[in-house]
């Protein structure tokens, strides 16, 4: 007997959800840790951070409520105060990092690279890649890698709509980092990837989260079926680009892991063959991905009801 084929389906605004409440958790505690890491300094402010995690978790029900549930399938067990605390408090901890590496401080921080070999082959050919990352530890890392090593470039590539909330909240920080987002949905978005690819630049997409219209495929993902953006690897298909899992895991401290993994390679992938090779791509991606929520579980950030069904009722 076959497998079952993995469903597509159009995404309701209930598997939106993200895009409906504000993340009030990201963006007030972004602007608390840059004024305090621009004024205290690294060291100084890490003991802060474990009162602000403190604040968000007691005062923030409905993220409490979705971290339970996440940590419940990672841990494989009733999570404690004491979990749902240090998830929070690694989400915190991401962010105030972010600060110190948008503005080149790599010298605070201890990073492992795990996949070298990988990142280096599917970039040997000059035609730029895809890293396929998630809400998952800091994909900054790997942007902070990109800066300061020579021939590998990075550039974020999302939606117009949070293009614009990130490059409000990372030009304050430092401005140059706005110059590496492309924002989709513009006339000249394609053109635009088109160009940084052929110049050789790795480009970032989140793949774990879904816009209301996005065509999604359910595939299963912690012990239930969840709902995937196909949008991400399609854009990789037409362009035919090899496709990298990237995570830029937070390990404690001022140490950070970046792993990356090989996920699909369509540059040879004829036209009829494209939805499977798609399909396949995507389960791939949320394989990959489980892996990592499992090995390291307090890095993954979505905040929401991930598995909630899509006609249930917000």
């Amino acid at each position: 007997m076959s497998a079952p084929q993995p469903q597509l389906e159009q995404a309701s605004g209930q598997s939106a959800e993200w895009t409906q409440r504000p993340e009030r958790s990201n963006r007030t505690m972004l602007r608390i840790m840059t004024w305090i890491s621009l004024h205290l300094g690294r060291p100084p402010a890490r003991f802060v951070l474990a009162g602000i995690s403190l604040y968000f978790l007691l005062f923030s029900p409905a993220a409490k409520a979705a971290s339970r549930d996440y940590l419940r399938r990672a841990l494989g067990r009733e999570p404690r105060f004491a979990d749902l605390f240090r998830h929070f408090h690694r989400f915190a901890s991401t962010i105030h990092d972010r600060v110190f590496l948008l503005n080149g401080r790599f010298d605070l921080f201890q990073i492992e690279v795990h996949g070298q070999a990988v990142i280096d082959e599917g970039l040997a050919a000059g035609r730029g890649a895809f890293l396929m990352g998630a809400h998952m530890g800091s994909f900054e890392v790997a942007r902070a890698m990109g800066r300061r090593q020579s021939g590998f470039n990075v550039a974020m590539v999302m939606y117009e709509e949070n293009a614009r909330k990130l490059n409000e909240a990372l030009g304050a920080i430092n401005p140059a980092a706005v110059q590496e987002i492309i924002p989709l949905g513009r006339i000249d978005s394609m053109l635009r990837v088109q160009a940084s690819l052929d110049e050789g630049t790795a480009l970032g997409i989140l793949s774990d989260r879904t816009l209301s219209g996005d065509t999604t495929v359910r595939l299963p993902f912690l012990g239930a079926d969840a709902e995937f953006p196909v949008g991400p690897m399609r854009l990789a298909a037409m362009l035919k680009r090899p496709v990298l899992f990237m995570s830029g895991l937070y390990l404690g401290g001022n140490r950070y892991a970046i792993h990356f993994e090989r996920l699909a390679d369509f540059s040879d992938v004829e036209r009829t063959d494209r939805d499977a090779a798609i399909q396949a791509a995507v389960a791939a991606y949320a394989a990959c991905l489980e892996r990592h929520c499992r090995a390291a579980p307090y890095n993954w950030f979505n905040f929401f009801d991930f598995w909630r069904p899509k006609d249930a009722k917000p």
